[in-house]
């Protein structure tokens, strides 16, 4: 049985319906903001509404981690000034950085510091360089076996966190320059347009094309490391980290339940091969692109990458069908437009937005007074909710 009272289980975020999806199950979620950030997309949370999200985190029992962690060039440090005074105002739990100006902006600031996997760190003597700075926690290379962080473990008083569920960059630590080079759009400063999801030729001598196992060269399966929760807590980890700022609500939710029962069950005791497997197949049901461990038992070879398929791998696809037009309280039912699909009673439905994120079955639908077993696309219903919703 694992005694330890860890490992933290960190989950990526981008709204307040990200939030709602995982809370239950995280102990803390990282995030960005709209600026310096490696997912630039993400501009949920601003530096004006930064404060009120930090509240709503913590008033759910997590902790409250902002990533600030995209190249700083010389006309951005005035950026990264602001950056870490709304995060020292807001009272986040932690910076994730890895520019040594950043991480002393956040020091100046009183803020502690966790140093970004973009720093490539790979041995303990980096370890404990970051430490005399006042770091409090590295998260290591993903280019790491789980022998040698293993090894980093047990030399170093700085606390360790690793990648155990994601995206995998098929570049170092995330430095790819590809992006940059095709599209002038940068990797490293958080516009990244994934050029390596997309599908290549490989081409030869004489204009041949070379034959290969698919168009996809370049595509990294996703980390999955749910059957392996038993050794990577032997080996000491402090806080599991799960990729995933940009994927939907419904993936956090089924991500972060499936690795806390597998936490939980260790501590417990109870941890088979059997649940394992289970986890395993929910984790395949959400968006993924099939499944490695990474660098944690050697460097991957052509299993570590999916050149069948560029995207998505999941059986289990999510239909768009309408969208909320209003909310009535005292019903507890909202206005739905049946833009693209019909729905019955009994569907599975989820109902997603910025702030919202509800998941449940269609116990109602009503029309013009009218109870409805069935709608149509292009009907406008009622339809019974659990909780509120939003339209946006």
């Amino acid at each position: 049985m694992y005694n330890s009272p860890g490992p933290e289980l960190i989950m990526g975020i981008r709204n307040l319906a990200g939030l709602e999806a995982c809370y239950k199950y995280a102990d803390a979620v990282y995030f960005s903001t709209d600026k310096l950030s490696l997912r630039a997309k993400a501009k949920d949370v601003t530096l004006e509404n930064l404060e009120k999200f930090v509240s709503e985190v913590k008033a759910r029992g997590l902790k409250a981690y902002l990533a600030v962690n995209s190249t700083v060039n010389e006309d951005r440090l005035e950026e990264a000034d602001h950056v870490i005074a709304a995060a020292a105002k807001a009272r986040v739990n932690a910076v994730i950085a890895w520019d040594p100006a950043v991480i002393l902006k956040a020091r100046k600031a009183g803020l502690r510091t966790h140093i970004s996997t973009q720093a490539n760190v790979t041995n303990h003597e980096t370890a404990e360089f970051y430490r005399t700075l006042g770091a409090e926690r590295i998260v290591l290379s993903r280019e790491l076996s789980l022998e040698e962080i293993r090894k980093i473990r047990q030399q170093t008083e700085i606390q360790v966190e690793t990648f155990v569920h994601g995206a995998m960059c098929m570049a170092v630590s995330g430095r790819c320059h590809l992006s940059a080079y095709v599209l002038g759009k940068s990797g490293n400063c958080g516009e990244c347009t994934q050029p390596c999801r997309w599908e290549w030729e490989l081409h030869g001598e004489n204009d041949l094309v070379m034959q290969s196992r698919g168009k996809y060269l370049l595509s990294a399966k996703d980390l999955c490391m749910i059957e392996y929760i038993p050794a990577l807590l032997e080996a000491g980890i402090d806080a599991f980290k799960v990729e995933g700022r940009l994927r939907d609500p419904g993936y956090l939710e089924v991500v972060s339940r499936c690795y806390r029962e597998a936490i939980d069950a260790c501590k417990e005791g109870t941890y088979t091969r059997e649940k394992a497997d289970t986890w395993r197949s929910g984790l395949a049901a959400v968006y993924n692109r099939g499944f490695s461990t990474g660098f944690y038992f050697g460097v991957p070879g052509l299993e570590g990458f999916s050149p069948e398929k560029g995207m998505n791998a999941s059986e289990k696809k999510r239909r768009a069908v309408g969208i909320v037009e209003n909310y009535y309280p005292k019903k507890q039912a909202a206005a739905i437009k049946l833009l693209e699909g019909g729905l019955a009673t009994g569907d599975e439905i989820l109902i997603e937005g910025n702030t919202t994120y509800l998941k449940q079955q269609v116990s109602s639908l009503m029309k013009k007074g009218i109870n409805l077993q069935t709608a149509e696309k292009g009907d406008e219903v009622g339809l019974a909710v659990d909780r509120a919703v939003r339209k946006k």
